[in-house]
């Protein structure tokens, strides 16, 4: 059945991916981005937004339901990521990463939710990470907002149950996107004569495993099949890579100090 969907950050990585698979399968796709994308994809309508401003995100999803009449799926795929020591955290890189990756999310529910109650109806999807499950050393705000998110669409899952909302969590792996060279780093971090070896050495670390990641169509497929579903799980993990989907159990078994001592010397910490 054809559906209405919203995905936001279609530029580049998941968000393209997604759209280019739902697409193709005949949904009617609205995309966000902050910018003009640079590419053409046939069929996608592109809905200038930065996720942070309430407002301006109230508008968009008024237009669309205007426009279509009605709503079926929200993706919150915007996100952005912020390497440094969770110490050396400036309140600006602190607030950039939670009011786009955690207040972003929030603001499009609020906008979307009230749609969805009123006809009883509808999908919303958000993107956490495999950093939601734990935390990886040197994304450490990274995780703190990914977290939030967690616990945020935990809540909204037991609240709006009892509408027909369903509410699902995506936890992906290292994926071959966009994100690794969008990374901002903290220069504050760099510039530390304590954490600049580690840090550097842990980046790189980081950056190898997600350029070696798997492709984001493995994830727009999955998640092209989760928002068919009648009635999807809450959460699934994505990735392809069978080390990564061990890190999950093993983080849900084992003593903290030795999962710890398994990351640092994972990431060279």
């Amino acid at each position: 059945m054809q559906k209405v969907v919203l995905i936001t950050g279609v530029s580049s990585g998941f968000g393209k991916a997604i759209a280019e698979q739902l697409l193709a399968q005949g949904h009617i796709v609205y995309g966000t981005s902050r910018r003009n994308p640079d590419f053409d994809l046939n069929g996608l309508r592109i809905k200038h937004l930065d996720v942070t401003q309430k407002d301006v995100v109230n508008e968009v999803v008024g237009s669309i339901v205007e426009e279509q009449g009605h709503l079926d799926v929200l993706i919150n795929n915007a996100g952005i990521g912020i390497a440094g020591a969770a110490e050396l955290a400036t309140e600006q890189e602190i607030d950039l990463q939670m009011n786009t990756n955690f207040m972003g999310v929030v603001n499009m529910c609020s906008a979307v939710l009230p749609h969805f109650r009123a006809k009883r109806r509808g999908t919303v999807l958000n993107v956490s990470s495999i950093g939601g499950v734990f935390t990886i050393p040197y994304q450490g705000f990274y995780s703190v907002s990914k977290f939030a998110v967690e616990a945020y669409s935990e809540a909204l899952a037991l609240e709006t149950r009892q509408f027909g909302i369903n509410i699902v969590i995506v936890e992906p792996g290292d994926f071959n996107t966009g994100f690794t060279n969008n990374r901002k780093v903290s220069e504050v971090t760099l510039r530390d004569e304590d954490y600049k070896a580690s840090f550097d050495r842990v980046l790189r670390n980081i950056e190898k495993d997600e350029r070696g990641g798997g492709d984001p169509k493995y994830l727009a497929r999955k998640i092209a099949k989760i928002i068919n579903k009648k009635s999807p799980k809450f959460r699934y993990l994505i990735t392809p890579n069978i080390v990564q989907r061990l890190s999950v159990t093993a983080h849900g078994i084992l003593p903290n100090r030795m999962f710890q001592w398994i990351l640092r010397l994972f990431y060279g910490v």
